[in-house]
């Protein structure tokens, strides 16, 4: 028996040690030296290599919709993004070293493969709601639908985390975007999955967040973009033949006049009041909407270190927001 399991441990520790030196297969030029064709050529090569590779795992039965393929595309991805912007630092390298990890290890078979997400080069953890909501569709039946989303998802927070390392906020604001869009859409996904019942759980809940200037609570001072993920929601509804039950809105402030201010108490009971008048505008029961505020007493983001003054406004923009949860049936 104890050579049985000696010898098992060994096989482990052999085929961890062979999945480890395959995904070092490719080698990117290092920065200082990425100044030739020759240099650059070389390392686009090894990009068209590992999507072949990714391309062949796709060829031989693995759906492109499958989780660790999906993230295996996205980490090579965002590093040829950042390769083709001429990012300097370590973030094309590592990813890329992710994809690669990932497509030996569904070329060897490995089972099971890992689902964690390494924080790259030193990657802030940012916008802990959106990973919070991409964790908790991991495990559920509808996580079979998915898969890409959530995979997307997730290394597309960490290369806002790269980005707000490397030049703060307004850089990785982009990139919280397309993340937020992921999340919305593995959220409908997991909606959809299989055989839809007939009504949907009483916990089921469509979430959008809209965004304020600072020290600003009128309609004039929503960031644009933050309206159009609220519109988005709403559209579901229609696309998905949703029923509208409830809407919870819930005001939120920045830290920057101080926490537990009662000034924050009040502008998130304002910006609440704005959104309320804005959802009623686009003909949602006022019955059927409540809201209340936090001030600045659940933050989302929190930028230590970030300066100057308009870089610290920037990046807290996250916690100048309304939450909009459209809990839903069908």
């Amino acid at each position: 028996m104890t050579t049985t399991k000696t010898s098992l441990l060994c096989a482990a520790v052999l085929a961890c040690i062979a999945f480890t030196a395959g995904a070092q297969q490719t080698q990117l030029t290092p920065a200082r030296d990425r100044i030739t064709d020759e240099a650059i050529h070389a390392d686009l090569t090894g990009y068209e290599h590992t999507q072949g590779r990714i391309q062949a795992l796709n060829d031989g039965g693995r759906p492109i919709r499958d989780y660790h393929l999906s993230k295996a595309q996205c980490w090579l991805d965002v590093s040829f993004h950042e390769y083709s912007r001429n990012d300097r630092s370590a973030f094309p390298q590592e990813a890329l070293t992710e994809s690669e990890k990932l497509i030996v290890g569904m070329e060897q078979g490995v089972t099971p493969l890992p689902t964690d997400t390494p924080l790259v080069n030193g990657a802030a953890r940012v916008r802990e709601d959106l990973w919070k909501r991409l964790g908790a569709i991991h495990g559920t039946p509808g996580f079979a639908c998915a898969q890409q989303a959530v995979a997307c998802g997730e290394v597309e927070l960490v290369h806002a985390g790269n980005e707000f390392n490397q030049q703060q906020w307004r850089h990785a604001k982009p990139y919280i975007q397309i993340a937020e869009d992921w999340v919305s859409d593995a959220e409908a996904s997991t909606r959809q999955c299989g055989a839809a019942p007939a009504v949907l759980p009483v916990d089921t809940v469509l979430t959008a967040n809209v965004l304020f200037e600072f020290d600003r609570s009128g309609r004039s001072d929503i960031r644009a973009y933050s309206l159009q993920s609220l519109d988005r929601e709403l559209a579901r509804l229609r696309e998905e033949g949703l029923t509208l039950a409830k809407v919870e809105l819930v005001g939120h402030a920045d830290r920057l006049q101080g926490r537990g201010h009662d000034y924050n108490q009040a502008l998130s009971e304002r910006r609440a009041q704005t959104v309320r008048a804005l959802l009623l505008e686009r003909g949602i029961d006022a019955a059927n909407v409540t809201y209340s505020f936090k001030g600045d007493g659940d933050q989302v983001q929190q930028c230590d270190g970030v300066k100057p003054q308009a870089a610290l406004r920037e990046c807290l923009i996250p916690n100048r927001r309304v939450e909009v949860r459209l809990h839903v049936t069908r």
